[in-house]
């Protein structure tokens, strides 16, 4: 599973809270968490600094309540958590798995499973609900798909076709119930 991760395994970057204007950004690898900072300022003193840089490990972040204060006010609390979490091992690999490989999976699920894992993120919202899912749902159901059904598919949608032509008990409890 470890293959799954990159060299950046999260990263994000942003303006701190006001009154400064100073830009952040974190990087979590596989071995380190990166800290940088960027002064934002017209005063004098400040023009021409050089940006900061904080390398440290993963043990060394989580014994740093200094650095994790600073990613808490940054970043906010679920950022923090989620980079304590990182930092434990506790990575997340369905969520680095690419889409067209989740849609593989997804066909071995029932619709009503597809509908609560539609609620349990935005990606998988998007994914369960894109038209990439319903084209390969109704391909999947539909022994015979006549130029004219994908061409009315096409310009209806996927996933309109598949109600009008597969509507079941348990497909219509997925539209009330799901996305």
């Amino acid at each position: 599973m470890a293959s799954l991760l990159g060299k950046k395994v999260f990263e994000i970057n942003g303006q701190g809270p006001p009154p400064t204007k100073d830009f952040f950004q974190l990087t979590v690898t596989k071995t380190e968490v990166i800290w940088r900072s960027w002064k934002i300022s017209l005063r004098i003193e400040f023009k021409g600094a050089a940006p900061g840089e904080n390398k440290m490990t993963h043990d060394d972040f989580l014994q740093d309540a200094r650095m994790q204060q600073q990613v808490g006010v940054v970043f906010g609390q679920q950022i923090l958590q989620y980079t304590q979490a990182l930092c434990q091992g506790n990575f997340d690999y369905l969520e680095r798995l690419p889409n067209d490989l989740l849609l593989q999976i997804l066909a071995f699920l029932e619709l009503k499973d597809v509908a609560q894992l539609a609620q349990t993120t935005k990606r998988f919202h998007k994914l369960c609900n894109s038209p990439e899912f319903w084209e390969q749902t109704v391909r999947g159901r539909c022994d015979e798909l006549t130029p004219d059904m994908e061409a009315l598919a096409n310009a209806m949608g996927w996933r309109k076709i598949f109600f009008a032509f597969f509507n079941t008990k348990e497909h219509q409890q997925y539209a009330q119930g799901g996305s």
